[in-house]
């Protein structure tokens, strides 16, 4: 196996375990995101711990997408692929702020015995909020701009994925970090129907690029193309071994 189509296995697994994580996360947390009186109930504070657990190994993931690309992704913009791996890591950093809160959560219920009940439960709305908000902001809108935008420019230029599927990214990724300012200023609430549909170009780019990357890996003549050196006008066009040939 070549070391890029091994760094393109690596990207994909990375990827699908981005997804992975971030929906059992999610179904994990189930409790104390629905559960108004979390703080004061008999809880289910291991379920909230496979999510916190889960959600660092999102952290992880996500990261890793971010620097195993980049050294291919460096050959087609250096500065745009560095600002990818700027905002994977900014993501995750609203990431990590959500898990502190909901273990906060989990932290107050166990050792607060004789607290005014009515205080703790507003405590515990309040370090649910955040991470609601660090949600929005983080996989929400950094994550439109960085794994949308930047990513699917970057693929959609160097040609290294189908560039139709690509466009996915540029779609996708602006339509997600729009419907996030759209909840910001409140335009229509979280988790509605219209945020759902900003999201699905970005769900199905993401997810495609997982699969792609692991079972294809990359366009090999937009590797050769990118490992010559050649002009990004050169690699808009050279989408097959016969356009490159036709170009030269």
């Amino acid at each position: 196996m070549s070391s890029t189509r091994r760094t393109a296995l690596v990207a994909g697994v990375f990827f699908i375990l981005t997804f992975i994580t971030a929906i059992v996360g999610v179904f994990a947390y189930g409790p104390v995101l629905t559960d108004a009186h979390y703080i004061t109930s008999g809880g289910a504070d291991t379920r909230v711990l496979l999510g916190a657990f889960m959600e660092l190994l999102l952290i992880i993931t996500n990261i890793g997408t971010a620097v195993a690309l980049f050294p291919i992704l460096k050959r087609q913009n250096e500065t745009l692929a560095l600002g990818y791996v700027t905002a994977r890591v900014v993501e995750c950093t609203f990431i990590l702020i959500g898990i502190v809160s909901l273990l906060t959560v989990v932290t107050l219920r166990q050792g607060t015995a004789g607290t005014d009940a009515g205080s703790l439960v507003t405590v515990g709305k309040s370090l649910v909020a955040i991470h609601s908000w660090t949600f929005l902001l983080g996989p929400g809108f950094i994550a439109g701009l960085g794994n949308g935008l930047m990513l699917g420019y970057l693929m959609y230029r160097s040609g290294l994925v189908p560039r139709r599927v690509a466009l996915l990214g540029l779609i996708g990724g602006p339509l997600l970090a729009a419907s996030g300012i759209a909840v910001l200023f409140g335009l229509f609430a979280a988790g509605s129907a219209w945020q759902g549909i900003a999201t699905v170009p970005e769900f199905i780019w993401e997810a495609f690029l997982g699969l792609w990357l692991t079972f294809k890996g990359f366009n090999p003549s937009a590797l050769a193309a990118l490992g010559a050196g050649e002009t990004p006008e050169f690699r808009a066009g050279a989408g097959s071994s016969v356009d490159a040939v036709v170009a030269a």
